[in-house]
């Protein structure tokens, strides 16, 4: 079955974009070929559907992702149609059709010039600028991206999805504080909002988007890696530690059955547990104290606890509990092996 047409197909498997490609005909024959952009083409043809426009990009995306540029070129000659080669959104759709089509890095240095010349004209297009950020990190130029994010940010400093995207270049270059930083903005951004939480809801890279408990549970992974990184400066493995239990344990708060808040709490307290009582000492900042051996060894067991239930029902497929990334429940169950074989050597 294909997914909804108004769905965003970012996060959708292979199959499924293909899916949603191949309904590309038939919804451009159930649309009007032509379409103006006159306020007074509504007395004569009825007020048009925002829905309709979004379904245009979705299926572009779906489309250049299944190489069927045909079909991705034909939704976006209807969205020039309808709001003009000047829009912001639809130059950078277009640019989107001409980065997939692209036959190496100099086709892709020509697209990037394109946007240099757009913003030039007007460092307020802030659709150009992001597609300038995603061009010159696929093109490995990341420090490029990182400085092409911050002067966004600077003009738009309340932009969360561009805070985490920075944060995850700072990540990929290994510069761990900066990620850090970065992700603590997007945390500060994210609406507070106590709506019931889905534990099958995967994270992904648009904050807004996201639950808070997904965002505090990435900060606790983003804490462990740092912790664990090589040439560590002596004094901060604790308080990356610290931190990392602080935001694993408010991710599960937040909501209850999240598999990688879980798994980030294992983790954290099975490592803290495996360096012994002389890693788990009171800090002279209690803000970054680590709680006590028995309270890390209660954690461990709780998150140990839940991760068994996640995996035992996933695997049954049963109601409620469907929908678990396979991937991370595969990690689960290994994490899970590791302490089973621990305890038979």
């Amino acid at each position: 079955m294909a997914p909804p047409i108004l769905n965003s197909p970012i996060q959708l498997s292979p199959a499924a974009a293909l899916a949603l490609s191949q309904q590309t005909p038939a919804f451009l024959r159930s649309s009007p070929s032509t379409v103006s952009s006159s306020p007074l083409s509504t007395l004569f043809s009825g007020p048009e559907k925002s829905e309709q426009w979004l379904q245009y990009e979705n299926l572009i995306v779906s489309c250049l992702r299944t190489g069927d540029d045909q079909a991705a070129h034909q939704c976006l000659q209807r969205l020039v149609a309808r709001f003009g080669d000047d829009n912001e959104r639809v130059q950078a759709i277009r640019g989107l059709v001409k980065e997939a089509e692209a036959q190496g890095n100099g086709a892709l240095e020509e697209v990037l010039n394109e946007y240099n010349q757009i913003l030039n004209e007007n460092d307020a297009n802030i659709p150009i600028a992001k597609r300038r950020v995603a061009l010159l990190r696929s093109m490995g130029r990341l420090p490029d991206a990182a400085s092409a994010l911050v002067q966004l940010l600077d003009f738009s400093p309340t932009d969360a999805e561009a805070w985490s995207e920075l944060s995850d270049i700072y990540l990929s270059q290994g510069l761990y504080p900066q990620a850090i930083y970065a992700m603590e903005e997007v945390l500060v951004l994210a609406p507070n909002a106590w709506n019931v939480c889905s534990p099958t809801k995967a994270p992904n890279l648009s904050p807004m988007l996201m639950h808070p408990s997904q965002i505090h549970a990435r900060l606790g992974e983003l804490q462990y890696m740092a912790a664990t990184a090589p040439g560590l400066a002596n004094g901060l493995y604790q308080k990356y530690m610290a931190e990392a239990v602080k935001r694993f344990s408010r991710s599960i708060e937040l909501c209850d059955d999240y598999l990688r808040g879980y798994y980030g709490l294992k983790l954290v307290s099975k490592r803290l547990l495996n360096d012994g009582t002389k890693a788990i000492r009171p800090a002279d900042d209690s803000e970054f104290a680590l709680p006590d051996t028995n309270t890390i060894e209660q954690l461990n067991e709780l998150a140990t606890a839940k991760l068994s239930e996640i995996v035992r029902h996933s695997a049954a497929s049963d109601r409620g509990w469907r929908g678990y990334s396979e991937a991370e429940v595969a990690a689960a169950r290994d994490l899970l092996a590791d302490d089973a074989s621990a305890i038979k050597r």
